[in-house]
């Protein structure tokens, strides 16, 4: 299976985890697949108030310059991890 398909299957796979992951592990997941579909954060900061905005944004922006198939790895491997510790 190529990477592609690798990631698709991952990104199904995080949705049917049966024990919610920690905010941690939720801000990995939320800033890799970011990274492999979307590339470096872009917009602005959400503002002080706004903390799960400004924490999904601050996990995306700590990801710039990782390219999309390292991101696209990193996330399958992830997904791997949690699903077989689920």
């Amino acid at each position: 299976m190529d990477l592609k398909a690798r990631f698709e299957d991952a990104a199904a796979r995080v949705k049917t985890l049966t024990n919610r992951p920690t905010d941690d592990e939720l801000r990995e997941i939320y800033s890799l697949y970011k990274q492999a579909t979307a590339g470096d954060v872009s917009g602005k900061r959400p503002g002080l108030f706004d903390l799960l905005g400004r924490a999904k944004y601050d996990a995306w922006a700590a990801r710039k310059g990782m390219s999309s198939e390292a991101a696209m790895e990193a996330y399958v491997a992830l997904v791997d991890r949690l699903v077989g510790g689920a």
